[in-house]
């Protein structure tokens, strides 16, 4: 097995995927902007590297003698697909032979409403351009998010407002999009595919937030709203609505219209997919909503 390559290897997803891969005995090269939060991984033998994808210099010295690449897609909604070009620039070019790409559900479709599917798209055709081997892992929705992002705020309020309408979507743990990344990169015949990584049952969001409701004991008023109301609550917290009016380095990192086209994609249906390549991947059933709600219930407020 040849080097591999994980970008953003002091986030989440990545730091996992690393992890699990030098479990697997394989040689990881890790990058990050801050490699002072990846000495964990360099204890235990992995090749630290300084790489910002804003920065082509540094990803020229950072993407050298890899053979895979897991390439986690950036945070900046909206603005991130020259950063994911400049990465997938220099990794061919560094001699890397397969990019693996964290996607999203429907991320293969041209004509979609979500400013998230868009750059995952964008991203996806560069890869294909680029003359490497590609794996596409098309994940749904974290379980995660739903268990904090989704929860806590809901609680705190006793009500959530809502687009998504009653649109469904197979809510998925990123344990098992971890997983499906790392099983795609130490095993054979995953090349030139796309997998849509989803959990085992279609919800919609209030079925979701009804289930956290029952689980805290606590009531929370969905408020079915419109895309416009959906930007109104958003402006009321202070978030920019496009990613352009995001304030560098300010208190929110993030535009509105990210969330809200994401949950118009829901609710028109393009969420709607049900798979079975995690299993198929990973060799085990995906974890259900509910048992990540469990683990994140002690965050909750009493």
């Amino acid at each position: 097995m040849g080097k591999i390559i994980v970008s953003g290897a002091s986030g989440h997803f990545g730091h996992a995927a690393a992890e699990q891969l030098l479990d697997a005995g394989a040689q990881v090269i890790a990058l990050s902007r801050n490699v002072d939060k990846l000495a964990d991984l360099a204890a235990r033998g992995a090749d630290v590297r300084y790489a910002d994808f804003d920065d082509p210099a540094s990803l020229a010295t950072a993407m050298q003698g890899g053979e895979k690449l897991l390439l986690i897609s950036t945070l900046r909604v909206g603005t991130r697909v020259q950063q994911h070009r400049n990465a997938v620039d220099a990794a061919v070019a560094g001699g890397v032979k397969h990019i693996v790409y964290t996607s999203v559900i429907g991320g293969g479709m041209a004509e979609h409403p979500g400013v998230e599917q868009k750059d995952h798209y964008n991203t996806e055709q560069i890869i294909k351009a680029s003359g490497a081997d590609y794996t596409f892992l098309r994940n749904s929705l974290y379980a995660e998010a739903v268990a904090t992002a989704m929860a806590i705020p809901a609680l705190l309020a006793g009500s959530k407002p809502d687009n998504a309408g009653h649109g469904t979507v197979a809510i998925v743990s990123r344990d098992d999009c971890v997983a499906a990344a790392v099983g795609v990169l130490t095993q054979d015949g995953h090349e030139n595919k796309a997998y849509d990584i989803t959990g085992p049952e279609l919800l919609s969001v209030p079925q979701a937030v009804a289930m956290i409701s029952d689980m805290a004991g606590k009531p929370i008023e969905l408020q079915h709203v419109d895309d416009e109301g959906m930007y109104r609550y958003f402006d009321s917290l202070g978030v920019p609505r496009k990613a352009s009016d995001i304030v560098p380095d300010g208190p929110i990192p993030w535009a509105s219209e990210g969330m809200v086209t994401f949950g118009q994609s829901i609710r028109e249906g393009l969420f709607a997919v049900l798979s079975d390549d995690v299993e198929r991947i990973t060799g085990r059933k995906p974890r259900s909503l509910k048992s990540v709600l469990e683990q994140y219930r002690g965050e909750w407020p009493a």
